[in-house]
């Protein structure tokens, strides 16, 4: 259960707080899901129904009204990747309908009102595989919605904004810099968006503060340039007469920074520790190791991502720089290599975000001795984040 003064704040939001408790309705064809979501639903309907009559109090509300953890029942963004059991190949195809661009449109409003008719549907176990709007109303809780604090993500940092933010930034990276501010504004996009979108996406079960997240950002951003425009500085410096060499170098060096952009972006997490919980919801402690698996997953997934999108272009490149075409259009280098960056990030975003599940596993005995003792369970759950 949640501790006592998140019990008495939910109180106070009760209407909201059970909407969203009891939205953990049901996906399509999920059989045991679809009991395990329906499980945490109150008795009864009448909190929604009055929400809607309330007009402009319900809108005056809506920023306190994204509360967790109402009677000790889970976010249903958790519980659903809880019940979901998904091999490699599942996750990526539902990722590909999470990272649908129309998400990044989707409004609080209507946000809300999916939310609701998951909570509302009472046939949704038997009749969504019929029903459009529960499988729409999933998608859109999925794609937006923050699963520690419930809260909508951002426009701009939500899943389905990572391919259009960073594929320009990858490509001009990997672009021969013809002057120093060629090859530091690159990096400084590129960085200050992935840092902001790892802390945003990332696990939000721990305390902290705004100035030092603040200043661990600038730090992050700093650093993570700093060190992504080492090839380039060696270049200018050090005549490489290797092709291969001039390219790989680059590409390893973008997919290192990469990983230790997550590690330093998201390094309260093994220092603090994050949720841990049983396949209830309930939360079991605060656990710095789970902490680290979480942050390490995410590292290695953001390092296959930027690596695998930077070199596939420029394999590519290096033989199409070697056919008539280019030699009779020799201008044309740069769309194609802009189109196979395009291509390469487009299918590498879900990859990435499939290698590992949302909802981590961990087995009980891998925690500390204090969880250890708090429970029964022998595998406990945490959000490992985006």
């Amino acid at each position: 259960m949640r501790e006592h003064g998140r019990e008495d704040f939910a109180r106070q939001n009760s209407g909201r707080a059970a909407t969203r408790g009891g939205s953990a309705g049901a996906r399509p064809g999920a059989g045991l899901r679809a009991r395990l979501l329906l499980r945490a639903r109150p008795g009864g309907g009448g909190h929604s129904s009055h929400r809607v009559g309330r007009g402009k109090e319900a809108a005056q509300g809506r920023a306190a009204s994204w509360v967790t953890g109402a009677a000790g029942r889970m976010e249903p963004n958790v519980r659903f990747w809880i019940a979901e059991r998904q091999s490699f190949v599942q996750r990526f195809l539902q990722w590909t309908e999470l990272l649908d661009p129309l998400n990044l449109f989707v409004s609080v409003e209507k946000i809300e009102k999916a939310r609701e008719l998951l909570f509302t549907n009472e046939d949704a176990s038997r009749h969504a595989l019929e029903d459009q709007r529960i499988q729409e109303a999933w998608t859109r809780s999925l794609s937006t919605v923050h699963p520690d604090s419930g809260k909508p993500i951002p426009t701009l940092f939500r899943p389905a904004a990572l391919l259009f933010f960073t594929t320009p930034a990858v490509f001009l990276s990997m672009m021969p810099a013809k002057g120093m501010m060629s090859a530091v504004l690159p990096q400084v996009s590129l960085y200050a968006y992935t840092t902001a979108f790892n802390v945003i996406n990332g696990n939000a079960s721990y305390s902290r503060h705004t100035p030092e997240s603040i200043t661990l950002g600038a730090g992050v951003i700093a650093s993570s340039t700093f060190f992504g425009v080492i090839p380039y500085l060696v270049q200018m410096k050090y005549s490489l007469d290797n092709p291969w060499i001039r390219r790989a170098l680059p590409v390893a060096v973008l997919a290192h920074v990469s990983a230790m952009n997550v590690f330093a972006s998201r390094g309260f997490e093994p220092v603090r520790g994050i949720e841990v919980m049983d396949k209830e919801g309930n939360v079991i402690g605060h656990s710095r190791r789970a902490g680290r698996k979480a942050v390490h997953e995410t590292a290695i997934s953001r390092a296959v991502l930027f690596g695998t999108s930077a070199l596939f272009p420029e394999v590519f490149t290096y033989f199409f720089k070697r056919t008539r075409f280019f030699l009779k259009n020799p201008w044309s280098l740069w769309a194609v290599k802009l189109s196979c960056t395009t291509l390469a990030m487009g299918l590498m975003v879900p990859v990435s975000f499939s290698m590992f599940p949302q909802i981590g596993r961990i087995q009980c005995r891998n925690l500390e001795e204090t969880i250890r003792s708090s429970t029964e369970e022998t595998e406990l759950f945490y959000n490992r984040g985006v």
